[in-house]
């Protein structure tokens, strides 16, 4: 077995993201993709951020900001930065999420090569709400539209299914359009089951769990 310095970026096994624990990785499938880590979002990220959010902005897809936040927490709507940072530390709380709301960390997805920011994705700490138990979810999630394509979706999820498991959440609802084929396969590749299609103002869901 390779040890993870031996590996090659483009030709790394699916666990080679463990390469921040140390663990060993030995050459495997190809995820044309470099390495991931989730991170809480800092002001030293600032311009990233807003060059992130253009870029979604500009893409102009119906799902763009999925998983990155609402209300004053919501990057679709952020112009400055260190309020949106106060936002999202306010809704990891309890005590201090917005009314109607339920706690959620965010974290961006930055790519350990060159600590870009490639997406952003979010967990809900439980989804005992009317909106996410029934099609929102435990996550939502945005990939850099200039960085789609490469896989960097599937392994965000397996990555955020850590954070999950690390809160004791042992079964994760993850849904997705039925309209977006790519997101589903997303959900399948890190072990989906399909419970059910649900009717959202014309718009068909599919929900499914994630078993941890």
């Amino acid at each position: 077995m390779k040890s993870v310095g031996g590996c090659r970026r483009r030709w790394e096994w699916r666990r080679c993201c463990d390469l921040l624990n140390g663990v060993e990785c030995t050459k495997g499938e190809d995820v044309t993709m470099d390495l991931l880590k989730l991170i809480s979002p800092t002001i030293d990220y600032a311009e990233d951020i807003m060059q992130f959010r253009a870029e979604l902005l500009e893409a102009k897809d119906a799902d763009s900001f999925a998983g990155c936040g609402v209300g004053d927490a919501s990057l679709e709507e952020c112009t400055d930065i260190e309020k949106w940072l106060n936002a999202l530390s306010r809704q990891e709380q309890q005590e201090t999420c917005p009314e109607g709301g339920v706690p959620s960390n965010f974290y961006l997805a930055v790519r350990v090569s060159d600590n870009k920011i490639i997406g952003g994705i979010d967990l809900r700490h439980h989804i005992d709400h009317p909106i996410l138990g029934t099609w929102g979810g435990h996550m939502g999630y945005s990939v850099r539209p200039s960085e789609r394509g490469k896989g960097y979706a599937k392994e965000m999820l397996r990555l955020n299914l850590l954070n999950c498991k690390a809160r004791g959440i042992d079964k994760v609802l993850v849904t997705c359009s039925r309209e977006n084929p790519a997101s589903e396969k997303v959900i399948l590749a890190n072990g989906g089951v399909f419970e059910k299609e649900i009717d959202v103002d014309g718009d068909y869901i599919k929900r499914y769990w994630i078993t941890l």
